[in-house]
Formats: structure tokens, C-alpha cells, sequence
């Protein structure tokens, strides 16, 4: 991890630098520790307590098991997952749809890639939760013709605004998409942190580089510029009290 000498300060985590497992049946990337990767030094950034970017093969996936006091969303690259839970859900989402389940008091719930001929790829991400021992829930978002014109779209926030899914936390996601040579803004608030998740194509966080895989970090109250290279370009980014 690096801090640029850039105002305001950005502090990257490397895409190489992340945890790594490869069980075969599934490829899987970790931002922060999880399962049997451990570094005290990147346990999460504020509320986002994990980022694992998944490959999972044909025909397989996570069986049923639990999960209590997280908020888990699931945003779908490539292929399909089928998702079951105990609230009585049996879903499938594609490319550009999100899952979002409350698993508060506790939950148990499994996802596959129900596909027999096509990898699903995918981005599971949890952040905790400003109250424990909540009733499970169950939502999903999913894009319009209108919004997926749109640069930066709103996908997650705590009060469900502009259609997005709604998260027991003060955090607000978005997602980018952008054309090359295409840039958005953002403006962030005193006391709170920016996160920004690369998936495809080289962007640049206030001139910082950021490579597919790649995170970044900042918590100073400024303006924030991401820029596309010369290819077109997907993000979330994350606004966390």
C-alpha cells in the first residue's frame, strides 16, 4: 500500500497486493482479510468490511450457510447467480444487477452459478451494519434503459433514494461506467471516507492511476474527479460515515 503525494492524500491497495485463493471451482480475490487470509493491516475501511472479487466455474457455487449482523451485496460482472435463502428468495440476477440481503438476527442462504457452460463473475461485498440483531431482509436493484445511460447511478443508500436498494447504514454506492476519455465528480463530506473499487479499464482518482482490481482510499473533505483512460471504464464507488 502506497500514500500519493497528491492533495488530497490517496492511499491504493494494489490488486497484486490482495489475497488470493484458487480452489479450482472458484478463483477468488480479497481486498481486505477474509477466510484464511489475514493481514491486520487491511481489515476494511470503515464500515466496508469485505471486497472479494469471485470467478466461480460452471455448475457450482456456495452451499447454504449462515450469515448474522452484515449487510451482503452481490454485484454481477458476467454470468448468472442463483441465489436461495431462508426468507423463502430463490432469484437469478445477470450482469449489472445487484442483490442485497440484510442478514441481521440471521440468515442462511446459498449461491451458484446455476449456468452448466458459462464462469460467473462476480463482486461480493459486506459492510457492517449501524444496528445488530435486525430482521433479515431481502432486496435487489436493477438498471433502466434511463440509467444505464448515466455515468454515475445511485445503487445502495440508507433511505433508498433515487431507486436505489436501501442498506441499514450510512453508506451511499455507486456505480460508474464510463466512456473513454469520460470523467465524474464527486464531493465528499467532512468526517466521512471515499473507496473506490476498480473492475475494468485504467481510471484515474484525482490523477492517482488505478488499474482493474485496484482500490483506493481518501478521507479528506474535497472534490474528487475519476477520470477514464483510452478505454471505457466500470467502478463503484463508495461514500462511508
Amino acid at each position: 500500500m502506497k500514500t500519493t503525494t497528491s492533495s488530497p492524500a490517496i492511499t491504493v491497495r494494489a490488486s497484486a497486493d490482495r489475497g488470493h485463493a484458487n480452489h479450482g471451482w472458484l478463483d477468488t480475490y480479497h481486498s481486505f482479510s477474509f477466510s484464511s487470509y489475514y493481514d491486520p493491516a487491511h481489515m476494511g475501511f470503515r464500515s466496508l468490511r469485505v471486497i472479494n472479487q469471485d470467478r466461480i466455474a460452471p455448475g457450482v457455487g456456495f452451499p447454504t450457510h449462515p450469515h448474522r449482523d452484515m449487510e451482503i451485496f452481490s454485484y454481477v460482472l458476467e454470468g448468472t447467480i442463483g441465489h436461495q435463502d431462508s426468507m423463502g428468495n430463490a432469484r437469478e440476477l445477470r450482469p449489472g444487477e445487484i442483490q442485497l440481503m440484510s442478514a441481521g438476527s440471521g440468515v442462511t442462504h446459498s449461491e451458484v452459478n446455476p449456468s452448466q457452460d458459462d464462469p460467473l463473475h462476480l463482486l461480493q461485498i459486506w459492510i457492517e451494519p449501524n444496528q445488530l440483531g435486525l430482521t433479515p431482509s431481502y432486496t435487489e436493484w436493477h438498471p433502466t434503459p434511463e440509467i444505464e445511460a448515466r455515468a454515475k447511478v445511485l445503487v445502495i443508500s440508507p433511505d433508498g433514494r433515487e431507486n436505489s436498494a436501501r442498506i441499514h447504514q450510512d453508506a451511499f454506492v455507486y456505480r460508474l461506467r464510463l466512456a473513454p476519455g469520460e470523467e465524474v465528480g464527486h464531493e465528499l463530506a467532512a468526517t466521512r471516507g471515499l473507496w473506490l473499487q476498480a473492475i475494468a479499464g485504467d481510471v484515474r482518482l484525482n490523477g492517482t492511476a488505478l488499474h482493474p482490481g485496484d482500490g483506493a482510499s481518501a478521507e479528506e473533505s474535497h472534490s474528487y474527479r475519476i477520470t477514464a483512460g483510452d478505454e471505457a471504464v466500470e467502478a463503484l464507488l463508495f461514500d462511508l460515515a
